[in-house]
Parts: C-alpha cells; sequence; structure tokens
C-alpha cells in the first residue's frame, strides 16, 4: 500500500513539475503584437520586396564575379586556312587560340569591395523599405482606430438621445413639456443620426485602407505600442543603435566610394593572355608540324574616359555623402519632434480627463434637476452636448498618445 502510495506521489510530483515548467515556457514566450503581425502582412503584400530579393541576388552575383580568377570569361577560338578552292596543292593549317583575360593590379580587391558594399546596401534597403511600409501602416493603423472611436461615441450618442425624445414626448403627451421640447429632442435624434452615418462612412474609408496594405480586414482589437528607450540622434548622427535610414544611407554612400576606387584601378581594359596551337603543313607530300605560342595583350589607357568615369563615381559618391548629413540631420530633427509630440499628447490627455470628469459631473446634475423640473431642455442638450465632445476629445487624445508613441518609434527606427 505504502508502495502504491509512493508511486502515485511522484507521479503526481512529475506531473505538476511539468506543467509548471510548460506554463514557464508559455510565460517566456512573447507573442508577437497585432500591429507586428500586419506589418509582416504589409511587407509580404509591398511590390519593393520582390525588387529588393532581385536587388540582392544581382550584388551576390556580381560579388561571384569579383571573386572568379578572371575579370570575365575566357575565349576560345578555332581557325582553319587551307588552298582548297585555289592552288588545292594540301596546304593546311588548323589554329586553337585560348584568351584569358587578366585583372589589373589593385583592380580585384576593389571589385570585392565594391561588391561587398553592394550587398550590404541591398540589405540595409531592405530594413529602411520595411521601416517605410511599418510607417505607412502605423499612420493607417491609427486613423482607424480614432475612426472605431469616433463611431462608438456617435453610436453612444444616438443611443442616449433616442431615450431622451422618448422621456421628452411622454412628458409632452401628459402637458408636462412644451411642444418647443419636443421639436428640441426630436432635432437632437436626427443630429446624433447624420453624426452616425457620417462616422460609419470614415470607419469604412480606414478599414479599407488597412486592408489595402495587409490584404485582409483590420483586427477587432488595435493593440498600442510601447515608448522606445531607443536614445535620440545626436548632433553629429552618432546613435547608441543603429537607425534603418541611417544605415541605408551610409551604405549607399560606401557603395559609391567603392565604385570610385574601382574606377581608379580600371585605368585601361583588361590585359589578355592568351595560349596558341597551330597544326599545318605546306601541301600533300609534308608531313605536320605543330607549334604553340602565348600571346600577351594590353590595351593602351584612354585619359579622357578614365578622367569621364572617375569624375562620374566621384560626384556620385559626394552625393551620397552630402545625402547621408542631411539624413542624419532629418532623422534627429524627426526623432525629437516625435519626442516632444508625445509630451504634449501626455499633456492634452490628462487634461481631458479631467475635463471629462468635470462634464460628466455636470451631465449628472442637469439630468437630475430635468427630471426634477428644475431645468429646461435646451440647458440639458447644451450640457449633454459639453459632455460628449469631452468624452470625444478623451478619445481622441488618448489615440493621439498611441499614435504618438507610435510616431516616436517611427523616428527612431523602431519595427513594431
Amino acid at each position: 500500500m505504502k508502495a502504491i502510495v509512493s508511486r502515485q506521489l511522484k507521479l503526481m510530483a512529475v506531473c505538476a513539475a511539468g506543467l509548471l515548467a510548460g506554463l514557464s515556457v508559455q510565460a517566456a514566450e512573447t507573442p508577437k503584437s497585432g500591429l507586428a503581425i500586419a506589418v509582416e502582412q504589409a511587407w509580404r503584400l509591398n511590390p519593393q520586396a520582390a525588387g529588393l530579393d532581385a536587388r540582392e541576388a544581382e550584388a551576390r552575383a556580381a560579388q561571384d564575379v569579383a571573386t572568379g580568377l578572371t575579370p570575365e570569361p575566357g575565349s576560345v577560338s578555332i581557325g582553319n586556312l587551307n588552298d582548297r578552292f585555289n592552288r588545292n596543292q594540301g596546304k593546311q593549317e588548323y589554329e586553337v587560340e585560348l584568351a584569358v583575360p587578366l585583372w589589373l593590379p589593385g583592380q580585384k580587391a576593389a571589385r570585392e569591395a565594391e561588391a561587398a558594399s553592394r550587398i550590404d546596401e541591398a540589405v540595409a534597403r531592405r530594413s529602411a523599405v520595411r521601416l517605410e511600409v511599418s510607417g505607412e501602416l502605423r499612420e493607417a493603423w491609427w486613423a482607424l482606430a480614432t475612426a472605431r472611436s469616433a463611431r462608438i461615441l456617435a453610436a453612444r450618442r444616438l443611443e442616449t438621445a433616442r431615450a431622451l425624445e422618448t422621456d421628452v414626448m411622454r412628458r409632452y403627451k401628459v402637458g408636462e413639456l412644451s411642444r418647443i421640447d419636443a421639436n428640441l429632442a426630436q432635432t437632437e435624434t436626427h443630429a446624433a443620426s447624420a453624426e452616425l452615418v457620417e462616422t460609419e462612412a470614415t470607419l469604412l474609408q480606414a478599414e479599407q485602407a488597412v486592408q489595402t496594405l495587409i490584404g485582409s480586414p483590420a483586427p477587432k482589437i488595435l493593440d498600442e505600442e510601447s515608448p522606445t528607450t531607443r536614445r535620440v540622434v545626436g548632433e553629429a548622427g552618432d546613435s547608441a543603435e543603429t537607425h534603418p535610414l541611417l544605415t541605408s544611407t551610409a551604405a549607399v554612400a560606401r557603395s559609391a566610394r567603392a565604385r570610385v576606387q574601382v574606377a581608379d584601378e580600371s585605368r585601361r581594359a583588361a590585359p589578355e593572355l592568351a595560349l596558341r596551337v597551330v597544326r599545318e603543313r605546306g601541301d600533300f607530300a609534308e608531313a605536320y608540324s605543330n607549334s604553340v605560342g602565348i600571346k600577351l595583350k594590353i590595351p593602351f589607357s584612354s585619359g579622357s574616359q578614365v578622367r569621364r568615369e572617375t569624375s562620374a563615381a566621384q560626384a556620385e559618391a559626394n552625393q551620397a555623402d552630402a545625402e547621408l548629413l542631411r539624413t542624419q540631420t532629418r532623422v534627429r530633427l524627426d526623432a525629437e519632434r516625435a519626442q516632444r509630440n508625445l509630451q504634449a499628447a501626455e499633456r492634452q490627455l490628462a487634461m481631458a480627463q479631467e475635463r471629462r470628469q468635470l462634464s460628466a459631473e455636470n451631465l449628472r446634475l442637469a439630468e437630475k434637476a430635468f427630471s426634477l423640473g428644475e431645468s429646461d431642455l435646451a440647458t440639458l442638450l447644451r450640457i449633454r452636448a459639453a459632455a460628449f465632445d469631452a468624452d470625444a476629445f478623451f478619445d481622441r487624445q488618448r489615440v493621439a498618445r498611441a499614435a504618438a508613441i507610435s510616431r516616436l518609434n517611427q523616428a527612431q527606427g523602431v519595427l513594431p
């Protein structure tokens, strides 16, 4: 009996340990947010993604060429010379030539560096485009959140207006209220209905905008982001963590400088080393003789062409360096502006909360006074409109704060 109990206790202990381990693993796993999943969907549908894949494949193919033994593929020439259509005395000459282009001094290393910089540029460009897609989706995401909030408030206003109209009409029929009060109540209901129709149209547009980007209906719950802890880019463009736009622009500048180096090391066409094998005879009575030769072809350098290519590459590099400086400034200013906007949104949200509480208290007192006959309907409608405005303003500021957090993350180069 004790043995059975002991085995049962051990089994329970094992099950408990397994359950705790499972719960620990589940708690350790951080599922992706709805916005992060939507960004993945938008990226898969983005037309630039396929183009970036092709560009990266092109850069890797260029790297394979740069690491090859020759700058270009070799060639084979085959020739035959005879007097069959002239004297026809048996003269024959067969020639086979294998030609291989050669790297210029320093050219191979320059080409390898250029190919590596092009790969880095393609990879960095992918991150930058992904950030652009995230920014577009973030704006559509919070526009949808604003539209949904406005629609909920409009529906609530219509429901309240209809309840008030029912109460006013009842009191009008028994003679407690005038015809003017009944008309005011009906006017409020019509205004609330019109507002609901308008907000539904706006909501439909916002829903379609998100669906266009991600290819499916937007999720029911639009989760918020957390503020980034990344340091704002400094005056010199340095950042504690790398910003995708800065990485992409810097990669473009490095690639342009690498092309300048290639132009400097490619001052002439590639030399060519050829191995020539000849088999020939003078006539039918003569035996064939074989000969082997080596040929080296060295093209002359064209000063004007070299200057043109070098100047074009240098101009492109200078433009890329200037663009890098401008991007550093723009990223820094965008991050600072986004930080200030977030601080302003947080202050406005706090003020909206206070306004909402005061308006709710005023509405409660006005409804009580109207039900007791101590206040007229016009006063109640005015206070109710102020309360709805306060609620709408609070919801807009709540969404605006969430959108400001997303814009700060976007400015800092942080993906959802």
